[in-house]
C-alpha cells in the first residue's frame, strides 16, 4: 500500500503527499480559495479572466521566459476556475520537482499580472461565453444549474458579458489578494516523491505566506422546478437533477452505486430503457456529484422534438424507480465497475493528486485506495436496497431546450 502523509504547513496550508511505487512521474494538485462562488458580484467571471492571466508570467518571469522555464523542465501544467477553488495542475518528471516548486509557488503567490495579459485572457472568456450558442446541451446543463443550487454556488464560472467587459486591472489584483490566501489551501503530491524533503522544501517556499481569504455566504434555497428555453434546433435538451448524498456522507458509496446501474454504460438502466427498449433519444446518462455540503444527480437525454415528451416521462420515472430496488446482477455489476475505476486511478499520478486534494476538502482527510476498495466490498445487495427504500430525491430541478416546452412529470 502507498504510504499517504497529510501535514499542515507553517503557514496553514494542508499539504497531502502520496508516495506511488514504480512510477516515475509526479503529479501537483493545488487548490487555492479563489473559485467562481468568490467572483465579485458584479464582477462574475473574474476568476476565468484570473485563471488565465496566472499561465502569463510569475516573479522575475515575463510570459514567454515562464513558459520558457516550464518547458525546460518538462513541466506540463494548467489553471482551472472551479466553483470553490482555482485548481493548479502540473506533472513532472519526479526528479525535476524540486526545480519546478519555485516556478509553481511564484505562480500562485507572486502572479505578473501585466497589463497587455489582460485583454487576452478576457477575449477568451467572452469567446466562451459566445460558444454557447453553438453548445444547446451546455446551455440547458448551466441553466438547470443555476435553477437547483443557491447563490453562489449556482455560478457557471464564465460570468457574463458585462462584468467581463468592466473588468480592470486593479479588480483582478486586488482579488487575488484577498482570496489566494493560505488558510483554506490544499496542496496535494502524487507519484516519485519523498515525502519529508518534500514537506521541508514547500514549508520553507511558503514561509511568508499570510492571510485567511473570506467566506462563502450561501443565499436562499433556489427556485428549482421546471423552466423551458425556446431554440429553433431540430434537438431538444433535457435535464433532471434531484438531491443525493454529500461526500462526507456514509449513503455517497451506495449512491455511486446506484447511479452507476443507473448509467453504467450501456448495461445501464437508462440506456436499456430510454434508448434500446424505446429508442427515445441518442444520448442518456446520469452523473453523481458530490461536494462539502451538497449532493445531486444529474440525468441527460438528448432526442428530438418528437420522442422528447416520453424521453422526459421515462427519464423521471427511472430515476424513481430505481428507489424500489435492485437486482444482484445490477449491484454486482456496479461494484465491479467502480472498483475498476480506482483500480485504474491508482495508476495515474495526476488522477491521484486530484482526488486527494478532493477528499482533503471535502472529507477533511484523504482515502488510500486499499481503504475505498474494501469499503465498496464491505457494501452487500442488502445495504443499497435498505438505502433505496429510504432515498429522498427533494424537488426536483427538470429544464428542457428546444423548439417547445413540454409538461413535467410528478413523481
Amino acid at each position: 500500500m502507498n504510504p499517504i502523509s497529510s501535514t499542515t504547513l507553517d503557514c496553514g496550508t494542508t499539504l497531502v503527499i502520496e508516495k506511488i511505487s514504480g512510477v516515475r512521474s509526479v503529479a501537483l494538485n493545488w487548490l487555492l480559495p479563489a473559485g467562481a462562488a468568490r467572483d465579485p458580484h458584479d464582477r462574475l467571471g473574474w476568476s476565468a479572466v484570473t485563471s488565465e492571466m496566472l499561465l502569463r508570467g510569475a516573479g522575475n518571469l515575463d510570459s514567454r521566459a515562464f513558459t520558457d522555464a516550464c518547458d525546460m523542465l518538462g513541466l506540463s501544467r494548467s489553471v482551472d476556475a472551479g466553483t470553490i477553488h482555482m485548481k493548479l495542475s502540473a506533472t513532472m518528471l519526479g526528479q525535476r520537482l524540486g526545480e519546478a516548486l519555485p516556478l509553481l509557488t511564484d505562480l500562485a503567490l507572486r502572479p505578473r499580472f501585466d497589463p497587455q495579459s489582460l485583454d487576452p485572457a478576457r477575449e477568451l472568456a467572452l469567446a466562451s461565453i459566445e460558444s454557447l450558442k453553438d453548445d444547446p446541451h451546455q446551455r440547458a446543463v448551466l441553466a438547470a444549474r443555476d435553477r437547483h443550487y443557491p447563490e453562489p454556488i449556482n455560478r457557471s464560472g464564465m460570468g457574463t458579458t458585462e462584468d467581463l467587459e468592466a473588468l480592470t486591472l486593479d479588480d483582478v489584483t486586488s482579488h487575488w489578494a484577498t482570496c489566494c490566501a493560505p488558510l483554506g489551501s490544499i496542496i496535494a503530491v502524487a507519484g516519485d516523491v519523498e515525502s519529508h524533503d518534500l514537506s521541508s522544501r514547500i514549508n520553507a517556499l511558503l514561509q511568508s505566506w499570510t492571510g485567511t481569504s473570506p467566506p462563502i455566504t450561501l443565499g436562499p434555497p433556489a427556485p428549482r422546478g421546471y423552466a423551458h428555453e425556446d431554440d429553433s434546433s431540430n434537438q431538444v435538451q433535457i435535464i433532471v437533477v434531484h438531491d443525493a448524498p454529500p461526500a462526507p456522507s456514509p449513503d455517497a458509496y451506495l449512491e455511486q452505486i446506484v447511479v452507476s446501474i443507473l448509467s453504467g454504460g450501456m448495461s445501464g438502466r437508462l440506456f436499456t430503457e430510454v434508448r434500446e427498449k424505446r429508442g427515445l433519444c441518442y444520448s442518456v446518462s446520469a452523473s453523481y456529484r458530490a461536494d462539502r455540503e451538497f449532493g445531486s444527480i444529474t440525468g441527460y437525454v438528448g432526442t428530438t422534438p418528437e420522442r422528447a415528451q416520453e424521453s422526459l416521462d421515462v427519464l423521471v420515472a427511472e430515476l424513481a424507480r430505481v428507489g424500489a430496488g435492485v437486482t444482484r446482477d445490477e449491484f454486482e455489476r456496479a461494484v465491479v465497475g467502480l472498483k475498476s475505476r480506482v483500480i485504474f486511478s491508482g495508476e495515474s499520478s495526476p488522477a491521484r493528486a486530484v482526488t486527494l486534494a478532493s477528499d482533503q476538502y471535502k472529507l477533511g482527510r484523504p482515502r488510500s485506495l486499499a481503504e475505498i476498495a474494501a469499503r465498496l466490498d464491505s457494501i452487500t445487495l442488502d445495504d443499497v436496497n435498505a438505502y433505496l427504500s429510504t432515498r429522498q430525491l427533494g424537488t426536483l430541478t427538470i429544464q428542457t431546450l428546444g423548439p417547445s416546452a413540454l409538461a413535467a412529470p410528478a413523481l
